[in-house]
């Protein structure tokens, strides 16, 4: 995924059923107030989520990302954010994603919850 490698995500485990992958510190990642942005966060927790949902799909099936929700529960000023992605639901047509974002402390930083569509092969 090019924006997620231009934002330095990267993936420490990819499997169908968990997906790790951390986003290093980075002032450019920051708000005026030094807080790790929501945007780049919630980046992280849509990327870790799809690679799973990607992972888990028959042979030659794409997804696409129909809905996200997140919710961020603490702020980050240092260190890198590591998220933890699982699937709650795999179906014919969708898949359900969790993925949590913890801080270098192991604290709860956000939780995503998404649903990716699953696009058959051509």
């Amino acid at each position: 995924m090019p924006f997620a490698r231009t934002l330095g995500i990267e993936l420490t485990t990819a499997g169908p059923d968990e997906v790790v992958g951390t986003l290093p510190w980075s002032d450019a990642h920051t708000t005026a107030g030094g807080l790790a942005h929501g945007g780049a966060l919630m980046t992280l927790a849509v990327t870790v989520g799809a690679v799973g949902a990607y992972l888990g799909l028959p042979e030659g099936a794409t997804t696409a990302t129909t809905q996200s929700a997140t919710n961020l529960l603490r702020g980050v000023r240092a260190g890198s954010v590591t998220a933890t992605a699982r699937p709650v639901h795999r179906g014919r047509t969708q898949v359900v994603v969790q993925t949590d974002l913890t801080d270098e402390a192991g604290r709860l930083v956000a939780r995503t919850t998404q649903t990716q569509a699953v696009l058959p092969g051509s």
